[in-house]
């Protein structure tokens, strides 16, 4: 018998008695594990952890987020940033870049030559220090996060929740999901760290908090 005959054979004998006519959703699943492992201020969780990750956070208050997205971007020596379509206008910051639209979409050449990205996000998850795109305003297509090297990401207080099962709650399945935990990072046999490989080599996450610390 393979493995795979011996894992369906568990299977049929697990479920040998299961009436025919039973279907899964008429069956209650108890769900009563813990929700979240977070503890105390959600933001500060939020950002120690995406610092573990080696990206930047800055907590702001709505009335100097432009500057500060335009502080970092000079930082940079940013020249082109994409700018998804639905970002926030009142949002952009003024700067010498030129700004990139995605309508129509942008090439890869394009994309690879942008300096920088500036996107909103889904929402954040504190207890693992991750960002969700759900390609929404402001967020655009995935391709728009992976290709330029430094990746500029704008996040709402109310948007950072506790843990992955209420994140999971609050996301649609049928969109397509990106978890950005930090910058772009692998390890080769010799466990040599290599940035930007299989996304952008540097993150800014810029939290927009009415009570900022």
């Amino acid at each position: 018998m393979t493995t795979r005959e011996l894992v369906l054979a568990r299977i049929r004998a697990a479920l040998a008695d299961v009436p025919e006519q039973e279907l899964p959703e008429r069956v209650a699943v108890p769900r009563d594990y813990r929700r979240s492992h977070a503890d105390g201020d959600v933001l500060e969780l939020f950002a120690e952890r995406v610092a573990d990750y080696r990206a930047r956070v800055r907590r702001v208050g709505p009335e100097r987020v432009r500057e500060l997205l335009a502080e970092l971007l000079a930082e940079r020596g940013v020249r082109t940033l994409v700018v998804p379509p639905g970002f926030p206008e009142q949002l952009l910051p003024p700067g010498p870049w030129q700004l990139l639209s995605d309508t129509p979409p942008l090439g890869v050449a394009e994309l690879d030559a942008a300096d920088a990205v500036l996107t909103t996000a889904a929402l954040g998850i504190a207890v693992t220090g991750t960002l969700v795109l759900d390609a929404g305003p402001g967020q655009g297509r995935r391709a728009l996060t992976l290709l330029p090297d430094y990746h500029l990401c704008v996040v709402r207080a109310e948007q950072v929740l506790g843990d992955v099962p209420a994140a999971i709650a609050e996301l649609d399945p049928a969109r397509p999901l990106t978890f950005v935990s930090g910058p772009s990072a692998t390890s080769d046999i010799e466990l040599q760290r290599v940035e930007g490989v299989h996304g952008p080599r540097t993150l800014d996450v810029v939290i927009i908090d009415s009570g900022e610390a």
